[in-house]
């Protein structure tokens, strides 16, 4: 017999709906799976498009289709449709498709992100409204669809995807590291101001992690040559250069679940020790 407030742990986040942005490959298909192998229903929203500013490609439509097949082989529901987290229409219009259909929102993952390498006097302001509008900007509008279904739900738990880089000053990445910082910002804030509506917001903070994105940045090793003195700030303090999307997608399972019911405001780091060097 279960103990007295104990939480079962398989199907951690059944009959729970998630809405998840960049959601087609990379870290953002990490996290659908890994809730729909616990039981939930997916949301999910990807820009399918590139970015002139971004040397690496983004999603196409073939990784969101992809996707919402590997959803419904695990026996989940699936709602995913192109759209820009810089547009809050286009994000509101997907959602409300999604809701529509599932009936309720529980979970919201503000993982659509961007990076470019250079140093601070190559940025041109192309690449830092980009990065800001998207990174920082684009949090704030997942966020905004999303709260009033959560708050008609009853509360729910939404899951920000920052870096190490909101934590540390990485240098050669400036207008990535300043939208990660403020990403935590509004995570302080809102784990306040939705306290009251049972509405938990955390968020995740890995190192470098084995994806599209990170195999699309080039340059850093030149720029750490102009000043070796700088290379050891991206060194992880456990011999790890870098972590899994599954590693990531485990913490987002821990914080969209029960399990984690009276976590908020928490910077949960996924980092191989990258942050306290």
């Amino acid at each position: 017999m279960m103990e007295s407030g104990a939480l079962p742990m398989a199907g951690r986040v059944l009959g729970k709906v998630a809405f998840i942005t960049g959601a087609a490959r990379g870290q953002g298909r990490s996290h659908a799976l890994r809730l729909a192998d616990e039981g939930a229903d997916i949301i999910a929203v990807d820009r399918i498009e590139d970015y002139a500013s971004v040397g690496y490609p983004m999603a196409q439509q073939a990784d969101l289709d992809e996707m919402c097949e590997q959803v419904r082989s695990r026996g989940r529901r699936v709602v995913a449709a192109k759209g820009d987290v810089r547009d809050q229409a286009q994000l509101r219009a997907v959602l409300d498709r999604g809701i529509s259909e599932f009936g309720r929102l529980d979970i919201v993952i503000a993982n659509a992100g961007i990076c470019t390498v250079q140093a601070w006097d190559d940025v041109s302001p192309e690449v830092w409204n980009d990065t800001i509008d998207t990174n920082l900007t684009g949090v704030w509008n997942t966020i905004v669809v999303s709260a009033p279904h959560l708050i008609a739900n009853g509360g729910g738990s939404v899951i920000i995807t920052s870096s190490a880089a909101g934590i540390k000053g990485l240098p050669f990445f400036t207008p990535y590291v300043a939208a990660k910082h403020g990403i935590v910002g509004i995570a302080r804030s809102l784990a306040n101001e939705l306290a009251s509506h049972r509405i938990r917001v955390n968020t995740v903070h890995p190192a470098g992690v084995e994806t599209a994105m990170s195999r699309g940045l080039a340059g850093l090793d030149k720029l750490i040559g102009r000043d070796p003195n700088l290379g050891p700030i991206f060194m992880n303090s456990y011999p790890v250069e870098m972590v899994d999307a599954s590693d990531v997608s485990n913490a987002v399972l821990f914080l969209a679940s029960d399990e984690s019911r009276y976590v908020t405001g928490l910077e949960l780091t996924i980092d191989g020790g990258n942050t306290i060097r």
